[in-house]
């Protein structure tokens, strides 16, 4: 048996739900393809080595008709290099390079040619600036947000369906508790009037009577257990994390919630705190933020490409392979290049079609939005009248129920006294069970709609003093 009280039942539920587990690792998952988006500015380190051989024959001899021997030449080519992205789109490359070329047109000699320098691509109108070249990371940053979000989401999901379980099987056990009060005053009943019946103050028709309403109140307690069954077998899901039917036969022992307080809410103010806490509205705000940077990404990609590139060095050429790189080192020979790299698709066709899915992606995500914000006033005046109804339930049941108690006493006083029948002590008793449960789903009720009133505007994490951890 798991005795529970309220607080347990939601501490269980953050501590082993799996709603929560499975979304808690969106966090992490988002940070790291975050983590990756901005590993495109680390720099690369960057080597080779390749030799080769080429063979180029050679034309017939026109004096003598024969084919001279083919020029062979071998080289080899050494490279290492620094490059990476720049934060504002330019490609740059710091790097050294070597080769070696020699065969019979040098009689094999080595010729060392050597450079060391820089070499920069800068994108003038696609990819040019901050923009395009940051709009992945602030994608992934917006995506990370809405991941956080997401899981405060889930969070106060848990918490207020834990809330409604745990009311809903604590008025399950209360309406057990009524049906068996109710077998037991037939059962009182039943008992007085066979001891009346035996010395003939009573007729066999009242005995019959009350005999038959005890049977019929026996079905009562089966759908009531069975009920509260059923409400426990909810509530052990969210709380319990066995997988195996032994969570079947666990027994839940709960206290009953404390009682609610009287509120008063304003749902004008508490649409402001709602637009500012509800996970939701962040979610989507986020995703009216993501769509936008999508959008001007694609427009920057209608633009041609016309880059700027540019190299600035120095060479050296020996048959001695120090000499020449000495020559690099000493800064004898300059060399540099400057130009312009332009690339003109003929039709655009791809990125007119990334265009205007992101320019409808925008618009979706704004409307999106702006129906957010309406569902949003109503459901938060939905809840908060739901609030000001139940309050009014439980005090109007309250008094339905005692009204009923005292009708009951009465009715058996008749009873006894012989100015009224079995028939209208049972109708009464019946009444009285029935006003009992009314009581009992009022002040469920209520309990529930405070619970979903703080959903709507978002407070239910502050209200509990939730903090909020997830696996990294």
């Amino acid at each position: 048996m798991l005795k529970l009280t309220l607080d347990q039942a939601i501490q269980h539920a953050l501590a082993k739900n799996y709603s929560i587990k499975v979304q808690s690792y969106a966090v992490p998952i988002a940070q790291a393809n975050l983590l990756g988006e901005i590993g495109k500015f680390d720099p690369a380190l960057t080597a080779s080595y390749i030799a080769g051989r080429n063979e180029a024959p050679q034309l017939l001899d026109p004096t003598t008709g024969l084919r001279p021997s083919a020029l062979l030449t071998r080289t080899e080519d050494y490279e290492f290099g620094l490059g990476g992205l720049l934060p504002w789109g330019m490609n740059y490359k710091l790097g050294a390079s070597a080769a070696n070329d020699r065969g019979t047109f040098n009689l094999f000699a080595n010729q060392y040619s050597t450079f060391a320098g820089v070499t920069a691509t800068q994108p003038l109108l696609r990819d040019f600036g901050f923009g395009p070249t940051l709009a992945s990371i602030r994608i992934a940053q917006a995506n990370r947000a809405i991941s956080e979000w997401q899981f405060k989401q889930i969070l106060i999901e848990t918490i207020t369906g834990v809330t409604v379980a745990y009311n809903e099987l604590n008025f399950s056990l209360a309406c057990l508790r009524s049906a068996l009060r109710s077998r037991e005053l037939a059962h009182q009943l039943l008992t007085e009037n066979e001891r009346r019946y035996q010395v003939g103050s009573m007729s066999e028709f009242d005995v019959t009577s009350a005999r038959s309403r005890l049977a019929s109140r026996e079905e009562a307690i089966l759908i009531a257990a069975r009920q509260v069954k059923n409400a426990e077998n909810f509530l052990k899901q969210f709380i319990i994390d066995d997988r195996t039917p032994s969570l079947l036969s666990v027994t839940l022992d709960i206290a009953p919630p404390p009682p609610a307080p009287i509120v008063v809410v304003d749902p004008a103010a508490d649409f402001r705190v709602a637009l500012k806490q509800r996970p939701d509205y962040q979610h989507a705000l986020l995703a009216v933020k993501r769509g936008d940077l999508t959008y001007r990404l694609r427009r920057n990609q209608l633009l041609p490409r016309v880059d700027l590139v540019g190299s600035y060095g120095y060479n050296g050429f020996d048959g001695d392979f120090r000499v020449a790189r000495h020559q690099v080192r000493h800064q004898d020979y300059r060399t540099y290049s400057a130009g312009v790299a332009v690339s003109v698709p003929l039709s655009f066709t791809a990125e007119r079609a990334r265009y205007r899915a992101a320019k409808f992606g925008l618009r979706q995500a704004e409307a999106d939005l702006q129906r957010l914000e309406q569902e949003i006033v109503v459901r938060v005046g939905n809840a908060a009248g739901q609030i000001e109804t139940t309050q009014n339930r439980v005090t109007a049941a309250r008094r339905a129920r005692e009204l009923a108690q005292a009708t009951l006493d009465a009715e058996v006083k008749r009873l006894r006294a012989g100015t009224s029948s079995t028939f209208f002590v049972l109708q009464q008793q019946e009444i009285l069970s029935g006003q009992e449960v009314l009581e009992l789903r009022a002040e469920a009720d209520y309990q529930e709609a405070l619970a979903d009133y703080d959903r709507q505007i978002g407070v239910t994490l502050d209200k509990l003093h939730v903090q909020i951890e997830s696996p990294r």
